[in-house]
């Protein structure tokens, strides 16, 4: 997978590709879909969400540029698999999932696979997680329309990067924003990001959740 779908497709940085390489994608799917695990397409992961291609997910944290010693936001868990990647490039990771049973089975494998430096929430990915701000990265994995939510853009470190997919009209496209300046990167199609959270979340935090 690092060979085929990243490095001959431009992902350079080694934190990253180490990352890629490290963090076990198949454990992050379905068990009937881990034959398919390290192939080049999104996989779906239950609740209408998917686990992103290895190539989107190497992308977006490479595009942040982080050192290593930045706390980054995730806005979209998913499985966990982008959290566990991004934990590997950085020192903390805080990650908001919509979906409360998509949170408890993401924080449930990544406490069982040790990554300790990610802290996974359930609530609307929207608002950010301003008790944590400001974050030295932002990585949103679901389609803002017009732009990415300005709550989560406020809790930006200056300097820091923002990913994000954003639709305008009929063209979706990852971008990059940085001390407000957007920068398009490629065309992509991502999920849409919803505000609202599910019926069965409570006060920002799903029922189950003990953090």
């Amino acid at each position: 997978m690092v060979e085929r779908h990243l490095r001959r497709r431009g992902i350079e940085e080694d934190a990253v590709l180490r990352a890629m390489a490290e963090v076990p994608r198949e454990l992050f799917v379905p068990p009937e879909l881990r034959s398919r695990a390290y192939s080049d397409g999104a996989l779906r992961i239950g609740e209408g969400q998917t686990i992103s291609q290895p190539w989107i997910v190497a992308s977006m944290t490479a595009l942040l540029e982080l050192r290593g010693d930045e706390r980054v936001l995730e806005v979209g868990t998913g499985s966990g698999y982008g959290a566990a990647v991004l934990s590997r490039c950085c020192r903390e990771v805080v990650t908001i999932e919509r979906y409360p049973s998509l949170a408890r089975q993401a924080r449930s494998l990544l406490e069982e696979l040790g990554y300790e430096n990610v802290e996974v929430r359930s609530g609307d990915g929207t608002r950010g997680a301003p008790d944590r701000a400001p974050f030295g990265g932002i990585s949103v994995t679901a389609t803002a329309e017009g732009g990415a939510p300005s709550t989560v853009l406020d809790q930006l470190a200056p300097g820091a990067a923002l990913v994000c997919p954003v639709r305008r009209g009929d063209r979706e496209n990852l971008v990059r924003v940085r001390n407000g300046v957007e920068e398009a990167i490629a065309p992509v199609r991502f999920v849409p990001l919803v505000e609202a959270p599910p019926a069965d979340q409570v006060d920002g935090q799903d029922r189950d959740d003990k953090r």
